[in-house]
């Protein structure tokens, strides 16, 4: 029973994928944040000429 315990792989398969899906989540902000840093940007150039 010991040497079943200690083979199963199930949990460190499933940290793996938690550990993928956070590197996922921390690069979608990480985009998003600059995108819309730059749309304010444009944004506030385009309020700028109108004004």
């Amino acid at each position: 029973m010991l040497k079943r315990f200690l083979k199963n792989e199930d949990g460190a398969t499933a940290i793996e994928y938690g550990l993928i899906a956070a590197l996922i989540g921390v690069a979608i902000i990480a985009a998003v944040t600059a995108v819309g840093d730059g749309l304010n940007g444009t944004f506030g150039n385009v309020a700028a000429e109108l004004g």
